[in-house]
């Protein structure tokens, strides 16, 4: 079954906003059998969303459009489909119910511009959005084609995809083959000398099985795909694969199934029922970020501290001033003290410290910038480890946050 997407926008083309929507619809759908065919990025002008249109519903099954559903004049996307599709503008209630609702929610006024969202194609059938104000339209030709429009803000469209859209397409186009994915996460070997590695795994492979390298800072994220006729391939074969594949890559494997290095790190401390906490200098509190946008994390995350000073290091973390004025901030000896501080404070069995040089400026001849000192901490004792992370601040702090999670889940694992 095809898939194509056509994310609408002059602000995406400019690079104003970046579309993160085509790649969140991609990675939902594909998971139930969807091979995105083509992904078009179009001003708004109907000319160019018209031929868009045009184009991908001559070869695709299911065309998801993103953006131009607002209330301004720039929106041209709903009138056109109108157009497209036949039928007039219609008035919906249920829709205009829906908008006064969300709007009653956030406490907002609603003014006349908005409610007039309520007008839809009569052609379409209307889904209703309970993340926003724009509903989002399902046309379907004779041919069977369906066209999906959603808005453009991706917290409503992956909201709405996951909760609504995504299990009506899979009612309506239900798949005649088998379709089946196994997950693992890899760490500790390059891409390219893990390709080699699984040369003959791959060789080997039956039709209808592939492996995809899908490599993160720190990660490699291995997906093994099996689509095809019930008959010739199914669970079974799917899981001897993995077994397989298990077997051949047991001495990278950091988790089984897919994950982020946080949900492997919790996942660690949560098995031994431990409770994690982090002090934090270079990274800024990124560490509790990423910690906290797991949902349920509060059963062994107890809280951090963003010791960016000196004096936080010293009089809330129990740093001794003498080993910052002897090795720098940015020292083992420092990350040590750091990480033990953070563990007695907050009462907790596991900890992770960070303190480096994240740039642009601040670098030296002995520490560049880039420069990380990390430490965790285990109820089996602390280790710290020094890496230099090329790129930009943000790759720095992004890259010293993963290694500093994947280094305590390591510690962990090695547990006799």
């Amino acid at each position: 079954m095809k898939l194509s997407i056509i994310v609408i926008g002059d602000e995406i083309l400019l690079g104003q906003v970046t579309d993160t929507n085509s790649g969140f619809i991609s990675r939902t759908l594909g998971a139930y059998g969807w091979e995105t065919v083509r992904i078009m990025t179009v001003a708004d002008k109907a000319d160019d969303i018209r031929h868009a249109i045009e184009t991908c519903m001559e070869d695709s099954n299911l065309v998801i459009t993103t953006g131009g559903l607002g209330p301004t004049k720039d929106d041209i996307t709903k009138p056109l489909l109108c157009e497209i599709f036949g039928g007039p503008m219609i008035f919906d209630e249920t829709v205009a119910e829906n908008i006064r609702e969300v709007f009653d929610k956030r406490g907002l006024k609603l003014n006349p511009l908005t409610e007039a969202q309520a007008m839809v194609p009569q052609s379409c059938k209307v889904i209703q959005n309970r993340l926003g104000t724009a509903p989002i339209m399902w046309f379907e030709r004779r041919d069977g084609h369906v066209l999906i429009a959603m808005p453009g803000v991706p917290f409503e469209t992956e909201g709405m995809l996951v909760s609504s859209v995504a299990p009506m397409i899979a009612e309506r186009f239900t798949p005649d083959e088998f379709i089946g994915h196994r997950v693992l996460m890899i760490t500790d070997i390059t891409e390219s000398a893990l390709a080699q590695r699984l040369e003959r795994f791959e060789a080997e492979l039956p039709e209808g099985m592939h492996l995809a390298y899908l490599p993160t800072p720190g990660l490699i994220r291995l997906r093994l795909d099996a689509i095809g006729n019930c008959g010739t391939i199914g669970e079974r074969h799917l899981d001897e694969a993995y077994r397989q594949l298990c077997e051949e890559t047991a001495p990278y494997i950091i988790f089984k199934g897919d994950a982020t290095a946080a949900e492997i790190a919790l996942d660690a401390v949560r098995r031994h029922g431990w409770k994690i906490t982090s002090a934090e200098s270079c990274t800024g509190g990124d560490i509790a970020h990423t910690i906290t946008m797991i949902s349920g994390c509060s059963d062994v995350y107890v809280g951090s501290v963003v010791s960016y000073a000196n004096e936080i290091k010293s009089g809330v973390l129990g740093v001794p001033p003498e080993l910052i004025e002897r090795h720098g901030a940015v020292s083992q000896e420092v990350v040590t003290a750091m990480v033990e501080g953070v563990a007695r404070l907050m009462n907790a069995e596991c900890a992770v410290a960070t303190s480096g040089i994240a740039g642009p400026g601040g670098g030296s001849d002995e520490k560049p910038v880039g420069t990380v000192w990390t430490a965790v901490h285990t109820p089996d004792g602390t280790e710290a480890f020094v890496k230099r992370y090329p790129g930009n601040r943000s790759r720095v702090i992004d890259r010293a946050t993963t290694e500093a999670l994947l280094a305590l889940a390591k510690k962990i694992n090695r547990r006799p």
